[in-house]
């Protein structure tokens, strides 16, 4: 079953995609978001959910590390219940605490200097989708 995953920032949602058999997570590209108007960033998204046939869609959402909602939390939750109330095919919300600080360490050991880090967001956005996505594929039986 093919997944895709998505981190969703203010300006950019990183998203990510399994292999058919759902072991392997890979970044895939990032979606602009323009925001209030989320409909653009929704299009695309489903757009390439059916273009890479994925059955699931996970949200990451971005607790407090105390696990309460904040400002930044609720953003993200709406955003996932607009996304689910368009989508035809499951939407997933998980925790993604500390997945772009990951994606960030993960980057810079493969050599990924900070200067092309900070020219290219999207790159990291999309690894932090990936490292979500393996985490949500290796916790499955």
């Amino acid at each position: 079953m093919r997944v895709m995953a998505l981190d969703v920032g203010d300006k950019r949602i990183g998203v990510a995609l399994s292999d058919p058999l759902g072991m392997l997570a890979s970044p895939l590209t990032t979606i602009e978001r323009r925001t209030p108007d989320i409909a653009a960033a929704i299009d695309a998204i489903l757009a390439l959910a059916d273009e890479h046939a994925a059955e699931e869609i996970l949200v990451g959402i971005p607790y407090l590390m105390s696990g309460r909602i904040g400002a930044q939390t609720r953003i993200t939750l709406d955003f996932a219940d607009e996304l689910a109330a368009r989508a035809k095919i499951l939407i997933t919300r998980i925790d993604e605490r500390l997945s772009s600080v990951q994606a960030e360490r993960m980057l810079a050991q493969a050599g990924i200097t900070a200067a092309d880090r900070a020219r290219d967001r999207g790159t990291t956005d999309a690894a932090a989708a990936a490292i979500m996505l393996q985490a949500h594929l290796d916790a499955k039986p």
